[in-house]
């Protein structure tokens, strides 16, 4: 397994690392974690090197540290590196933050974290991390040796980045890095302020949700042409690994396939050449003109207020768009079948448009909008 040390960091992570946001499930529920194939995915990962571990306090409605220390504390401590983070926007005070940090050391079965993440620092985010002095008080327990490395995760704008990466002394932080939106969403900008920082980059989405999987048509031929012998994931995983300033690719990994066909992609790692990078330009350009909807369904946009499945409306119609993009005459039939597996009461036409999931939302979608375009869709 490739790993990567950075000199502030001091230790070697493996450049794979496994987030615990995408587990398989027993059932509906998001926190019904199926634990036995669960744990087998975390086993056959550390058997192959795999050492960073990236879990969060609102992962899987509150389980996810709770399965990451039933599953990890079975190796030995020095097998992983652990990261959680800490949901700012819920936090009215400092010692709820305190009292959050100690519940988290105990559903994860540490004594300590040895990568903690001030959670989605966004402006409202910011604001509150500042009043409350998150900063300050995080950094004390890193004295304390409660946390070893202390950085932040981020969805935003370049601008307001650069107004967080100057404010402290951070050691990491962890931002959307993929093949489409390293313009989409300028990315490229966001990891040349933390780098010109020596500030190391933990990538998250570098499949973009799964999005860069199941690819458009005329996208998934561009790649397969390329390379048949690729999964479509391990190009994108591999755009994100080949740029020198990341120190671990995190993949939300929900099934051993998955595992596999990353630790194959990082085992005896080989970057980009110039030519796959050519094809990845080529991929993205037919992407965009598929008209998809760039939803990861990361679900911070739940619980809809009007009860809309916001995620399950933006895949069904992406599923359409993928099939349109590749000519199928039976795309809206295909559309119909999808759309219909949602109860009415989730359905697009429900939606309001009250904007809570706008201000949720770490991709910036206009989500009222979008579901206006899928219910005039369905309705015709």
């Amino acid at each position: 397994m490739e790993k990567r040390t950075f000199k502030n960091i001091g230790k070697a992570i493996s450049l794979l690392g496994f987030g615990l946001m995408r587990l398989p499930l027993k059932g509906e529920s998001p926190g019904d974690i199926d634990y036995g194939p669960a744990e087998a995915m975390v086993d056959r990962a550390i058997e192959a090197g795999v050492n960073y571990f990236d879990t969060a306090w609102i992962y899987h409605a509150g389980q996810s540290e709770v399965f990451a220390g039933a599953a990890l504390n079975r190796h030995p401590r020095e097998k992983f590196n652990l990261a959680t983070k800490l949901w700012v926007r819920a936090l009215e005070s400092a010692d709820q933050a305190e009292r959050e940090f100690g519940q988290q050391l105990e559903k994860c079965k540490v004594n300590s974290f040895d990568f903690y993440l001030l959670h989605n620092l966004g402006e409202d985010a910011w604001d509150i991390a500042r009043k409350l002095r998150l900063y300050e008080l995080f950094n004390k327990k890193k004295e304390q040796g409660l946390i070893g490395n202390l950085g932040f995760s981020f969805h935003g704008s370049p601008d307001h980045l650069e107004r967080v990466a100057k404010e402290y002394d951070w050691d990491f932080a962890q931002i959307q890095v993929n093949y489409l939106d390293w313009d989409a969403i300028n990315a490229a900008r966001q990891y040349r302020i933390l780098t010109e920082r020596n500030i190391p980059v933990i990538v998250m989405e570098p499949v973009r949700g799964g999005a860069l999987a199941k690819l458009p048509t005329k996208a998934a031929e561009i790649l397969t042409d390329a390379d048949p012998t690729a999964s479509h994931s391990s190009w994108a995983v591999r755009y994100a690994a080949s740029l020198p300033g990341v120190m671990t690719v995190l993949s939300g990994m929900s099934n051993m396939e998955q595992v596999e066909d990353n630790v194959k992609t990082m085992t005896g790692f080989r970057p980009l050449s110039d030519g796959e990078r050519e094809t990845l330009e080529r991929a993205a350009t037919a992407y965009r003109s598929s008209g998809f909807i760039p939803c990861t369904s990361c679900r911070y946009c739940t619980p809809c207020p009007s009860g809309v499945d916001i995620p399950g409306v933006f895949a069904s119609y992406n599923r359409y768009r993928s099939e349109l993009a590749g000519a199928n005459p039976i795309a809206k039939m295909i559309f119909q079948m999808t759309y219909s597996s949602l109860v009415p009461s989730e359905q697009a036409h429900n939606c309001t448009s009250c904007e809570q999931c706008k201000t949720l939302c770490p991709q910036s979608i206009d989500i009222p909008r979008g579901m206006k375009e899928v219910a005039d869709f369905a309705a015709e």
